[in-house]
């Protein structure tokens, strides 16, 4: 079939889909105040949030990297009947409403969570609504993606390295570091940006569980709420550019995700 010919039906659709995408897009960036955008950027609230927001966000990424890279490679290579079983738990969190994200970090991490109650026995210290909460919360939210951007690669790796290295007797960690981890490069580097996306623009989940605490736990995409019952022109700044970081997060990774996920 010519990807050429489109008929007016599907293309009349598909313009209105379009626009229902861009055009919240394109309002907010016509209610920036770009003559005072530094200004807004740079008053301390603001820089307090953004600077927690990033280093945070690329801690929880890196973390994301450690334990999501081998976690894609069990669900690439282990067991089918086990992996079906795994897998739709391990990309849950894609799907979880933000609050019930949080609620579940809640059960588990709160004073008296599921192992929460133990390391508050142990230690008296407790992890909701500290700097460690927002961590913690990106690597959740965070991680699935980067888990199924790198199981796709995996999985479309070509076999006959593999297959030789066998012949070899070379061990499966050996195949994993040597082999798997180099040629798939590209691919953990994708999932590592759309996981830092995410933890960077997570809002709900965060709320939940680490508070919105100035300098401590207010993060980027939290400040914005707080601003638009103080000055909604900080608001529009503050969203404007977590936008473009979206959009180019995406344009920049096009050809990489739809590599990822070719058949």
């Amino acid at each position: 079939m010519s990807r050429k010919r489109l008929d007016a039906f599907n293309l009349a659709l598909a313009t209105l889909g379009g626009l229902v995408l861009l055009l919240p897009l394109i309002a907010l960036f016509t209610k920036v105040p770009w003559a005072s955008l530094i200004s807004r950027l740079t008053e301390p609230n603001s820089i307090s949030a953004i600077r927690l927001s990033m280093w945070s966000s690329l801690l929880a990424t890196l973390i994301c990297i450690i334990l999501g890279v081998p976690l894609a490679w069990i669900l690439a290579r282990g067991n089918r009947r086990i992996v079906n079983i795994v897998r739709p738990l391990v990309l849950a969190p894609i799907v979880l409403p933000p609050t019930v994200a949080g609620m579940s970090l809640l059960a588990l991490l709160g004073r008296n969570g599921l192992l929460g109650r133990y390391i508050y026995d142990a230690t008296g210290w407790s992890m909701p609504f500290t700097a460690s909460a927002v961590v913690f919360t990106g690597v959740f939210v965070g991680m699935p993606f980067l888990v199924l951007v790198v199981e796709s690669t995996f999985r479309h790796l070509p076999s006959d390295q593999e297959d030789a290295a066998e012949i070899d007797r070379a061990t499966p960690f050996t195949m994993f570091r040597l082999i798997a981890l180099p040629q798939s490069r590209n691919g953990i580097a994708t999932g590592a940006v759309l996981a830092w996306a995410r933890a960077l623009g997570e809002f709900g989940a965060t709320m939940m569980f680490a508070g919105s605490l100035p300098g401590l736990t207010q993060t980027w995409p939290m400040q914005v709420y707080f601003e638009t019952d103080q000055d909604m022109s900080s608001a529009y700044a503050l969203s404007a550019v977590m936008a473009i970081v979206a959009v180019a997060v995406v344009f920049a990774l096009r050809k990489q995700l739809r590599r990822a996920f070719a058949n």
